[in-house]
């Protein structure tokens, strides 16, 4: 792929918990801004390949262990080594070109690189998709906690009269109502050493495709129980070539709260139609039933997220 890739991905977060931290409350800077990391929006995405039967390496997987002593079993996660073998079958990590060329071969890998430390292999690959943090811009958000009443009680607590005859209570926690924008580039020639090697043939379109179709919608995808009410609502997607460099396009995109309708405004056409003879294609991708967008990018082609059709 003879370009570069710079981009926003917009997720939607309504009385859903986009990312927690360790107390379960949405992530915040140390000035109090709701964010959320790039492994929160990395994961969906896997989670999607690994459903549709495409090769994840970096994704938690179970198997259960037996304590023969014990005569009991447990559910643990895979080692980095028991995953990799899962994937590509044991083999010896000392074949440095045959591990690279099975790293390559993961979608997760190839998109996002890799740390893969394990004995008798040490490798590190920088990604060619890289994802910047996710700034909340939404203003009004709140974290809401809610208490949970469990159907069982706590057996535990057997021997202690009243509590004993309690169901146990849980607590869910999540924001009022959330809007991440990630900004991300993407830089084929990152790759550039590796196809030297001959273990990759480079981060092709193909890839971007793949990548492009996964992002647009893995968030709505992933309708787990804190994750339901997280949504994609929108993407800026600019094609360039491959000598032009862009800033964070997420810090030129502001979020406001319209009459009936939110409104996304776009604030980079001041510079993008100043090297437009540089861009090859500029794509936005947004849910027109609830957002509004106000852009003075020139050429822009927009595109409803829901649907993926041009309107």
């Amino acid at each position: 792929m003879n370009k570069r890739v710079y981009g926003v991905l917009g997720i939607s977060s309504i009385m859903a918990n986009w990312n927690a931290d360790f107390t379960g409350y949405p992530k915040t800077t140390s000035d109090g801004v709701t964010f959320g990391s790039d492994k929160a929006l990395k994961y969906p995405m896997k989670k999607m390949w690994d459903n549709e039967g495409k090769k994840v390496l970096f994704i938690k997987s179970l198997k259960i262990s037996e304590d023969e002593k014990k005569g009991t079993s447990m559910l643990v996660p895979n080692t980095l080594k028991e995953r990799y073998d899962n994937l590509f079958g044991s083999s010896d990590l000392k074949d440095t070109k045959e591990v690279l060329s099975n790293l390559m071969s993961a979608v997760d890998v190839k998109n996002f690189g890799a740390t893969f430390a394990e004995s008798g292999s040490n490798i590190s690959i920088t990604g060619a998709v890289q994802f910047g943090q996710g700034f909340n811009k939404y203003e009004g958000t709140n974290a809401e906690e809610q208490q949970i009443l469990s159907p069982f009680r706590d057996g535990s607590k057997d021997g202690k009269k009243e509590e004993a005859k309690n169901s146990t209570l849980g607590t869910k926690i999540t924001s009022n109502e959330a809007h991440y924008f990630y900004p991300f580039v993407i830089n084929p020639s990152v790759y550039n050493e590796l196809i030297g090697l001959g273990v990759t043939e480079g981060y092709t379109e193909e890839d971007y495709q793949n990548f492009k179709r996964t992002a647009l919608v893995s968030a709505t995808f992933f309708a787990t129980n804190a994750k339901e009410g997280c949504e994609n609502e929108f993407a800026l997607l600019v094609e360039t070539r491959p000598d032009t460099y862009l800033p964070n396009l997420s810090e030129y995109i502001r979020f406001a709260k319209g009459e009936g309708k939110n409104k996304i405004i776009i604030e980079c056409g001041e510079f993008l139609n100043q090297i437009i003879d540089q861009v090859e294609k500029t794509e936005i991708y947004y849910n027109p039933y609830t957002t509004e967008l106000v852009c003075d990018i020139k050429g822009v082609k927009f595109f409803n997220i829901i649907t993926q059709k041009e309107v």
